[in-house]
């Protein structure tokens, strides 16, 4: 894998940006491919103009001066940027309000500020309720909430500069707030490619939580980011699956820890990494390593006669048996799993080959995520280290507040006002770049 950095943004909002770039949203998912995206953004309550509920809010205009009340129209103007169409939020009516609103009478301010306050309040939550696109969302606590009205306005209220809240758009997560800049300059500049990739990973990025602490794996770059109120505090490298058995987009929530986890080697693992070796080397090979054959994948699965299995046909994939590694300083879970239940079989854990960490390309996995330091996440999400002192297999340790985990697939990310595109590793780059060129010749 190489990653390069390719191109530079400005600092200048992307607001200023004239020229729309619309693009088309893949509709996938797992189990709640039909669910929004921010199910808190259906219940936002937009018709705050007049409300009295809102005691806090922004001072858009004043007398004289209108650069904020612009600033916020500028944005509006290219909501295409974000897949939104700029004609929802009433511009035409925005800018005479704006202009009627400078000259200093009271009334008309108030009425503009509150037709302003409107058109924020509707373009967050058009910005955080599109569809799930390729994330599987396999716990609805893991998605991202929504501010209500009142706090968005609150927070805007409460910045030093309006200006440079709008500019900020604290409301998204950095990511996307910089590669939304990226595609302003780039549209400019005419290099499609580049737009195309920055819009794939906008989509991407859009999902994720501008604030709270969670965790954030991004498989292009095989990298793990701990959060704390939205901002990095600490990360580490991982391997991630092997392009034919891929670490998935998934949202879900850290419940708990394994300790001294089992590994349950899944079928086609069974034969590609165990089965050669046993034919090899004989049923001895599962005993130096600590496996045992199961008699089914039942919670009362019995130890099974290794030397009954034609392993030969394990090794084919013919038949499938269920093999198990037991706890210990071979198993491949390493000391600690940290949970997520989900259909995938996918977690977070230990390794004892740390040899792996140290390659360029870190795609070794069958689509779990090994990590650099386990102990270090585990004291992190805790607040302390995890003491392991029983010998006792699978001994769960919940978490108090359970951690919502991202596991996604950013193959272009912010640098210090830079933009690092990332190996498309999985390919799904490429096919998302083949079926927008594909819908664009068709529409010809």
């Amino acid at each position: 894998m190489s990653d390069r950095i390719v191109l530079r943004w400005s600092t200048k909002p992307a607001g200023r940006s004239k020229r729309p770039a619309g693009f088309a949203m893949l509709l996938a998912g797992a189990l709640l491919a039909a669910a929004p995206l921010h199910p808190a953004a259906a219940a936002i309550d937009t018709s705050v103009a007049g409300s009295a509920q809102f005691s806090n809010r922004p001072q858009w205009v004043a007398p004289g001066d209108a650069r904020a009340a612009n600033r916020l129209i500028a944005l509006l103007q290219s909501s295409q940027l974000d897949e939104i169409n700029p004609k929802k939020f009433n511009l035409k009516s925005l800018k005479r309000a704006v202009r009627s609103a400078t000259g200093g009478n009271p009334a008309s301010m108030t009425r503009t500020n509150a037709m302003l306050d409107q058109a924020l309040v509707s373009y967050v939550a058009a910005l955080r309720s599109s569809p799930v696109g390729e994330w599987s969302v396999v716990d609805h606590a893991a998605v991202p909430g929504t501010p209500s009205a009142a706090d968005l306005l609150s927070q805007a209220a409460a910045a030093p500069s309006l200006e440079a809240w709008i500019d900020a758009m604290p409301f998204m997560h950095h990511s996307y707030v910089a590669l939304r800049r990226a595609l302003a300059d780039y549209e400019a500049r005419g290099d499609e490619r580049a737009e195309a990739l920055l819009r794939i990973n906008m989509r991407r990025a859009r999902f994720l939580p501008s604030s709270g602490r969670y965790v954030l794996v991004n498989t292009a770059a095989q990298r793990l980011y701990m959060y704390e109120n939205g901002q990095v505090v600490d990360w580490m490298r991982v391997v991630v699956g092997k392009p034919d058995q891929q670490t998935p987009m998934m949202a879900a929530m850290i419940r708990y820890t394994a300790i001294n986890p089992y590994w349950n080697v899944p079928p086609d693992l069974t034969a590609e990494r165990i089965a050669p070796h046993v034919v090899k080397r004989g049923v001895g090979y599962l005993r130096d390593q600590g496996y045992v054959v199961l008699s089914d994948w039942s919670e009362a699965a019995r130890p099974a006669d290794p030397s009954k299995v034609d392993w030969e046909a394990v090794a084919a994939g013919r038949i499938q048996i269920r093999v198990r590694q037991n706890p210990g300083p071979d198993n491949a879970m390493g000391r600690m799993k940290f949970m997520f239940p989900n259909p995938h079989g996918v977690y977070l854990h230990d390794t004892p080959n740390k040899e792996l960490l140290n390659e360029a390309a870190r795609l070794f996995s069958g689509g779990c995520v090994r990590l650099e330091d386990a102990p270090r996440l585990a004291k992190w999400l805790y607040g302390k280290p995890l003491q392991i002192k029983s010998k006792k297999p699978e001994l769960p340790i919940d978490l108090e507040r359970p951690v919502p985990v991202y596991l996604a697939y950013l193959t272009a990310v912010p640098s210090g006002g830079q933009i690092v595109f990332f190996d498309d590793i999985y390919g799904k780059d490429r096919s998302q770049l083949a079926l927008a060129n594909k819908r664009r010749l068709a529409s010809r």
